[in-house]
């Protein structure tokens, strides 16, 4: 069966050329937990994000500053009006290094955000792109408290208990199974917000959640007792709503158990195919929600996965494309606005709030993409199942 791994076309629209302008390349030197990508032809909008660079969650911060670069390189190259020069700083997945890396990005000149990469460093620099006017469009960064309260915070990804609810429907929908274990992380706003939405949505849709257990920071290495108790309840299908890391070990201790219901999961479960040290058979079967597809067969997303795998040697995940979505919807609003890099901050952001309240986008993570004025995206998940090492649409 054909490889996938993620889904969606990116639409014409952000290919086309604008009038081109003048002026010389400039090259600035990167520094350690930095990434400049500077190959713009004069004025530039300067976007800034962080992100896990370094540490345990790096898969994900490393892949959106990736996805995003080859965004800005592509539309530099065309040579129009809108240039970009964009810098990610390393916030290692916590709060208070997320704001110190973000007040050097807006030292720096930051007219537009990236926002932050995980959630609780988002909760944390978006307060600062309120207070400072930035508009920011996080790529991943998907709990509600992230744009809550902010009107110049948005999401590319799938809020939380978008996320939950989606799950819950798409296995009742589905009839993948008929008594439910969820093991889920108490100390962790993304978990916690998954978990809280798909037990709402499960007891609607008259799911029988028969196991519900869970754990936190410096007890996440030992699972036998939530796969006991979802063992020993007979349950079918266990929902992981949680990162890949922790998703690993459950995975591996349920094998020495003898323990093999159906296993469903979010997309933070995305990239523990590529985890290192990982036994990716013992992922075989598992199933998840997630909304881009690295084996599609458009143009358009074929183009993004070779440039990829030719710039970092690896196929790009959901972090990734959307990162790269981000990019490019920022440069519709922009074109749409007829804003130009000699504007402020404060300008810019009431102009992308007009722009993202009332426009349709289409990308590599969706196509009739929309937002609201919460900030908080409009678009289709799909399911897939990892079959023979590899992602394959389930739908």
């Amino acid at each position: 069966m054909k490889k996938k791994l993620l889904s969606l076309a990116l639409a014409g629209v952000m290919v086309l050329g604008l009038c081109a302008c003048g002026g010389e390349t400039t090259d600035e030197t990167s520094t350690e937990g930095t990434e400049t990508t500077s190959t713009a032809q004069g004025a530039a909008f300067k976007i800034g994000g962080t992100g896990p660079l370094t540490g345990s969650a790096a898969i994900y911060g490393i892949a959106a500053k990736n996805g995003a670069q080859i965004a800005v390189d592509e539309i530099n190259a065309l040579g129009g009006d809108i240039q970009f020069e964009l810098r990610y700083e390393d916030d290692v997945h916590d709060a208070e290094k997320a704001v110190n890396a973000y007040n050097t990005l807006k030292d720096w000149g930051m007219q537009l955000s990236l926002g932050s990469v995980t959630s609780k460093p988002a909760e944390a620099t978006s307060v600062e792109n309120y207070s400072d006017r930035i508009f920011a469009l996080t790529p991943s960064a998907s709990s509600v408290a992230t744009i809550e309260g902010k009107d110049n915070v948005f999401q590319m990804c799938f809020a939380d208990p978008n996320q939950g609810a989606a799950s819950a429907q798409y296995i009742s929908e589905k009839q993948l199974g008929t008594k439910i274990a969820v093991i889920w992380k108490n100390d962790d706003v993304y978990s916690k917000g998954i978990h809280e939405t798909f037990l709402e949505k499960a007891e609607e849709l008259g799911l029988e959640v028969v196991s519900d257990t869970t754990f936190a920071d410096g007890n996440d290495t030992d699972f036998s007792v939530q796969l006991s108790d979802a063992q020993s309840k007979g349950a079918d299908l266990v929902f992981l709503p949680m990162y890949y890391q922790p998703a690993s070990l459950i995975l591996a201790q349920a094998k020495n158990m003898n323990y093999s219901p159906k296993w469903f999961g979010v997309d933070g479960m995305d990239g523990i195919l590529t985890m290192e040290g990982f036994d990716a058979t013992l992922a075989e079967g598992v199933m998840l929600l997630t909304p881009f597809n690295a084996d599609a067969e458009d143009e358009k997303t074929q183009n993004f996965v070779k440039t990829y795998q030719e710039k970092f040697g690896e196929v790009p995940n959901q972090f990734a494309a959307d990162a790269y979505d981000c990019v490019y919807a920022y440069y519709e609003a922009l074109t749409n606005a007829k804003a130009t890099p000699d504007m402020d901050a404060s300008t810019l952001c009431d102009l992308m709030i007009q722009q993202f309240t009332s426009m349709t986008f289409s990308g590599l993570t969706g196509t009739e993409v929309t937002w609201d004025a919460t900030g908080a995206v409009s678009k289709d998940p799909k399911g897939m199942v990892i079959e023979n090492g590899a992602y394959v649409g389930l739908d």
